[in-house]
């Protein structure tokens, strides 16, 4: 079965948790975009969705569903976002595609976080996946700085801003055995808005798609 083909079955099996009704938390990436295709096909009517970038607004609103504003929407019942590591503890690296710091926000905000992915996200120790942290331009060099001396070697993103205004740094060989403390540790840097770890808050369920079928973390 191909990877486009396993996102699909994991989004539509993210969909038998989503109620009528809802204002739904929706990520960025591959697999959500499966996502919101499934929706837009299983006629499910929403209140809303708080979306996590630019680009997910953009797909939601296309088919109808109005996006709303965490300020005004309060807590969320239910978030739905994908990843690029998993490990067996459910904590994740994201923001491959520089939305780290809306999800991270949204995944704080909801009681419940269900990540969506296919096997070959499924890591024993996170890492291999360069770590994205989104950091303030005018620190940038800073911050690289810092990232080095945390054993990690920052590259910048090339011709890329998020939808912050932000820059991201890719930082390779960053050692994640504890995930939690290299996200405290990055996170405190000055400058830093927020790294791509999400140890402090990880999935509440992970589920993910193989040939064998759909199996929950």
């Amino acid at each position: 079965m191909s990877r486009a083909r396993l996102k699909i079955e994991v989004a539509r099996a993210a969909l038998k948790q989503v109620e009528e009704g809802t204002v739904l938390g929706v990520g960025t990436g591959s697999t959500v975009n499966a996502f919101i295709d499934a929706l837009q096909s299983s006629g499910l009517r929403l209140k809303g969705a708080v979306s996590s970038s630019d680009e997910t607004t953009r797909r939601l609103e296309a088919i109808g569903i109005p996006v709303l504003e965490l300020n005004h929407t309060g807590d969320l019942d239910l978030y739905i976002d994908g990843a690029d590591e998993v490990d067996g503890h459910r904590r994740l690296i994201k923001g491959g595609g520089g939305a780290l710091t809306r999800e991270k926000v949204i995944a704080g905000a909801s009681r419940r976080f269900i990540c969506i992915v296919d096997e070959s996200k499924r890591v024993e120790v996170l890492g291999d996946f360069p770590l994205p942290v989104e950091v303030i331009p005018m620190a940038r060099s800073f911050v690289a700085r810092r990232l080095r001396g945390l054993g990690g070697q920052p590259e910048l993103r090339p011709d890329f801003s998020t939808d912050n205004g932000n820059v991201i740094l890719d930082v390779h060989n960053m050692d994640l055995v504890d995930p939690a403390k290299a996200e405290s540790a990055i996170n405190d840097i000055p400058g830093v808005v927020t790294c791509g770890v999400f140890a402090h808050r990880p999935a509440d369920e992970v589920l993910l798609a193989s040939e064998s079928g759909i199996a929950s973390l």
